[in-house]
């Protein structure tokens, strides 16, 4: 995911407000794209969790290699895919 965009939740997390996209899209240093930003607010909202352990280990999304845009577009797809086998 995009680490501007849990940078910005992060920010929202520790003002003791709750993550939605429309805080979440005002809180961003740069502009990042509606779909990455609402997928993001997903995926901590089935996931409060995702977002502490990425607070914990800030050093490992600089370590993991940055990821083509069909990299992503693939991943969101199998979460989209996944959360639809669940209903």
């Amino acid at each position: 995911m995009n680490a501007v965009v849990f940078d910005a939740i992060k920010v929202l997390l520790e003002e003791g407000k709750t993550p939605t996209v429309a805080l979440t899209k005002s809180r961003l240093a740069q502009p990042v794209p509606m779909p990455v930003i609402i997928a993001a607010v997903s995926q901590y909202k089935n996931n409060p969790d995702s977002i502490h352990n990425l607070m914990k280990n800030p050093e490992q999304s600089i370590v993991e290699p940055k990821l083509s845009q069909l990299d992503r577009i693939e991943e969101k797809l199998d979460r989209l895919l996944a959360l639809l086998e669940q209903k």
